[in-house]
């Protein structure tokens, strides 16, 4: 069964406020995106989160950190990195949070006169240890509590270092997939055939509408087939964030849906 949750929304001034938002609308869960300043580890009060949780009868997925670089070369930054996602995976066990998503960067290029080459691409071994490092010290975190680390498309996994460390991810039973459908569709769906070679592994959704390459558009005011999208979330019981940036895009992006599926 599809649960549907709200993203960090920066409209909206503390978590109580989204909270309420959440419940208002019918919604099971907030996703709290780490690139926000009032999420950052050190600020995440555990017993707070449960009291609100608790109070308005939600739970709650993670957004790690939009600069999140396990594979960094400076040792010093990796092992930052490293060290607050273990953080924040003691703390999904804590709260019974299901799900932690990431994105996979493609770090730095040189523009050389006909082609830009990225420095993980030339070194694709190095990328590939430091992120088994990481894939192996989460995973022994992790343990049997269930907690998955999802992997979102972002910017489409076109380099082959990409989708090589996104398959060595995915070995850990500790890793799955995010499929965010309106980046995607600004790419010309070139990940779908990606994500759908190894569906087993989808349990995530961000969901918006897209024109073009205009995403994060409000459910209905694109020109996407979302019931088709629907249809697969259903199929893999996902948790689907209803990816909108304004509470009044989130508001008819819940009226889209409960249209169709009530």
């Amino acid at each position: 069964m599809i649960s549907f949750g709200m993203p960090t929304l920066i409209e909206l001034n503390s978590l109580e406020e989204s909270a309420a938002l959440c419940r208002e609308l019918g919604l099971k869960f907030i996703e709290l995106n780490m690139s926000f300043p009032q999420n950052q580890l050190e600020k995440l009060d555990a017993d707070e989160l449960l009291r609100i949780k608790e109070r308005y009868g939600i739970f709650y997925t993670v957004h790690l950190d939009e600069e999140l670089n396990p594979c960094s070369l400076n040792s010093g930054v990796r092992q930052a990195y490293v060290e607050n996602v273990l953080g924040v995976v003691e703390l999904a066990k804590k709260l019974g949070i299901p799900t932690l998503n990431m994105h996979m960067l493609r770090g730095i290029y040189c523009t050389l006169p006909t082609k830009r080459v990225f420095i993980y691409e030339e070194n694709e071994p190095v990328y590939l240890e430091y992120l088994r490092q990481f894939r192996d010290r989460v995973t022994e975190a992790i343990g049997d509590s269930g907690v998955k680390i999802c992997v979102e498309n972002t910017d489409g996994f076109d380099l082959p270092f990409l989708l090589h460390g996104l398959d060595l991810l995915l070995e850990s039973p500790a890793f799955a997939m995010t499929y965010d459908i309106g980046h995607d569709y600004a790419i010309n769906c070139a990940d779908k055939p990606i994500i759908m070679e190894r569906e087993e592994h989808l349990m995530h959704m961000h969901m918006h509408d897209a024109l073009g390459t205009k995403v994060h558009l409000a459910l209905g005011d694109g020109e996407m087939d979302l019931e088709s999208y629907l249809r697969l979330a259903a199929e893999h019981d996902c948790r689907v964030v209803l990816e909108t940036k304004t509470v009044a895009a989130l508001r008819q992006s819940a009226r889209w849906l409960y249209g169709r599926i009530v």
